[in-house]
């Protein structure tokens, strides 16, 4: 059984994916996450409230938007215009802006609007064999919701997938993990502080969670996203995959060269790209990383 109408707070639906996941795909992004990776190229999923974003080259400095704020979080003499510590997230802002200057990522929806949002595009998904992911943010970090959406998912006779970093709580994953096909884990380092020192946050949970998870799931896919300065090496993707060999269900280990599509957010959040001056891993550096993983008897995959 399934709650349609429980709620969670989603920003983006992207259609015809090709990625995060076999065949063609709709990714649901929710809000909130534990982490605060340096290079996250969705900066708008990690605080679990909606985020107001400023394109300053928009605004015509009409000034309605600081008159409708109940919080008083906006002001034209700040450059970025919105304090984001006083935001709430409510939106007033954005619907009296007549340039469109200011929007709203994200905002509360039930499992029958997303679900019914989904399934426009099921003939697709039955020709490729494709079907729903979940990503984020972490998606985990609304469980009560994607619980629901993935039991109503399943009702409906879809392929589930869910990008995630595994952080929940070991009551989370017996209930989540078994209503989907296929777990995308993000294996970002094996070592805990570097991975403190890029994300916010040690790892220590994501390892041990990360071979619950193996024994739970149907099938894990390890994405690991290729790093300068934090984990693009040969040292750290070796322990990955070393890692990954004592986990179960793996049945490949993606490698993700850097990039920094995601880098025009920051501005739009009022944020600083930490990563501005990194390059990403030339193709002989990904293939040298490529073969090791090989070396130790996992499928490798370069990007996807």
């Amino acid at each position: 059984m399934y709650n349609e109408d429980t709620q969670g707070t989603v920003f983006n639906i992207q259609k015809f994916s090709l990625h995060d996941g076999p065949g063609i795909r709709t990714i649901v992004f929710l809000k909130g996450c534990y982490l605060s990776c340096k290079w996250c190229s969705n900066p708008e999923s990690q605080k679990f409230k909606p985020s107001v974003m400023f394109e300053k080259e928009k605004c015509i400095g009409c000034g309605n938007c600081a008159k409708t704020c109940p919080q008083e979080a906006i002001s034209l003499n700040r450059p970025n215009r919105v304090d984001h510590d006083k935001c709430i997230g409510c939106g007033s802002c954005v619907g009296v802006c007549p340039s469109n200057a200011l929007t709203l990522a994200g905002s509360k929806m039930s499992v029958k609007e997303v679900l019914d949002e989904v399934c426009k595009d099921s003939v697709h998904y039955r020709r490729s064999n494709g079907g729903l992911t979940l990503s984020g943010g972490e998606p985990l970090a609304q469980p009560e919701f994607v619980e629901e959406l993935l039991r109503a998912a399943k009702a409906r006779g879809l392929h589930t997938a869910m990008e995630t970093t595994g952080i929940a709580s070991p009551d989370v994953l017996k209930r989540i993990i078994p209503l989907l096909d296929v777990v995308l884990l993000d294996i970002k380092t094996f070592y805990s502080k570097q991975h403190e020192k890029y994300t916010g946050l040690a790892n220590e949970v994501v390892l041990k969670n990360a071979l619950t998870i193996s024994k739970l799931a149907k099938q894990v896919s390890i994405r690991v996203p290729l790093i300068p300065e934090f984990n693009a090496d040969e040292q750290s993707v070796k322990a990955i995959a070393t890692f990954a060999t004592h986990m179960d269900n793996v049945a490949r280990l993606h490698l993700l060269p850097y990039h920094n599509f995601g880098q025009n957010k920051y501005s739009l959040l009022g944020k600083e790209y930490y990563c501005k001056e990194f390059k990403t891993p030339s193709n002989d550096e990904v293939n040298r990383y490529k073969e090791i993983v090989e070396s130790l008897g996992i499928e490798c995959v370069v990007g996807g």
